[in-house]
C-alpha cells in the first residue's frame, strides 16, 4: 500500500476487486471514451490482475481513506530500467468521484512512489489534446509538454493524436519538500 496523510491511498488490485472495479469502469464508460478505456468485464479485468504481477507494469487502484473504495486507478507501465528508469503513466477516475480532487492527491502519491520507492528517473503521460482534466492534471503536478504525435495510440478502435508530458526525478524534487508528510509515502 502507498499511503499519505491525505484522503486517499494507493494499493494494487486483487482478484477480490472486479465486482467493484469493473462495475466502476462500465459506469464510466462513457465520461472515458474517447479518451481511455479500462477494463469493464472478468475477462479483462483478470488481464489486469495478471499484467499487474510483470516487473513491467504497476496498477495502483485510488482509493478513498474513509471508507476503502476504489476511486479510479493509475498504471505505470513500461517500466524500463538500466539506463533509462523510467516508464509511462495512465491514470482514469470513476465518473462518480471526478471533480473532487482525489486525483490530484493520488497523482503525488504516485509520484513520490514511482521516484522514491521505485527509484525511476522519468514518468511521460501521453494525453489526447482535447482531455482538458487530464491536461490539467499532468501540468498541476509538474509535468511539462515535451511534444506532440499524430495518431500516436490506438484508444476505441481509433488512432489519436496525443501530446506527451514528463517530468523528470529532479522536477519533482524541486517541487516538493521530502520531508513533508503528505507527500512522503509509506509502503507496507
Amino acid at each position: 500500500m502507498v499511503s499519505g496523510e491525505g484522503r486517499v491511498y494507493l494499493r494494487s488490485p486483487v482478484r477480490a476487486d472486479r465486482e467493484e472495479f469493473t462495475g466502476l469502469m462500465r459506469a464510466s464508460e462513457e465520461f472515458h471514451s474517447p479518451w481511455a478505456t479500462a477494463p469493464t468485464d472478468h475477462e479483462r479485468f483478470a488481464a489486469y490482475i495478471a499484467d499487474s504481477r510483470r516487473a513491467d507494469f504497476e496498477a495502483l487502484l485510488l482509493c478513498r481513506r474513509s471508507d476503502d473504495a476504489i476511486l479510479g486507478f493509475f498504471n505505470l507501465s513500461q517500466i524500463v530500467r538500466r539506463r533509462l528508469q523510467s516508464a509511462y503513466l495512465g491514470y482514469a477516475v470513476g465518473l462518480p468521484f471526478a471533480g473532487q480532487g482525489y486525483m490530484r492527491e493520488g497523482i503525488e502519491l504516485v509520484l513520490a512512489h514511482a521516484f522514491k520507492t521505485l527509484e525511476l528517473h522519468r514518468i511521460e503521460a501521453n494525453i489526447q489534446p482535447g482531455n482538458a482534466a487530464s491536461l490539467a492534471l499532468a501540468a498541476g503536478a509538474g509535468f511539462r509538454r515535451e511534444g506532440f504525435s499524430p495518431r500516436y495510440l490506438k484508444i476505441g478502435g481509433r488512432w489519436r493524436d496525443h501530446e506527451r508530458w514528463a517530468i523528470l526525478v529532479e522536477d519533482w524534487r524541486a517541487r516538493t519538500r521530502p520531508e513533508d508528510p503528505k507527500l512522503g509515502s509509506e509502503v507496507r
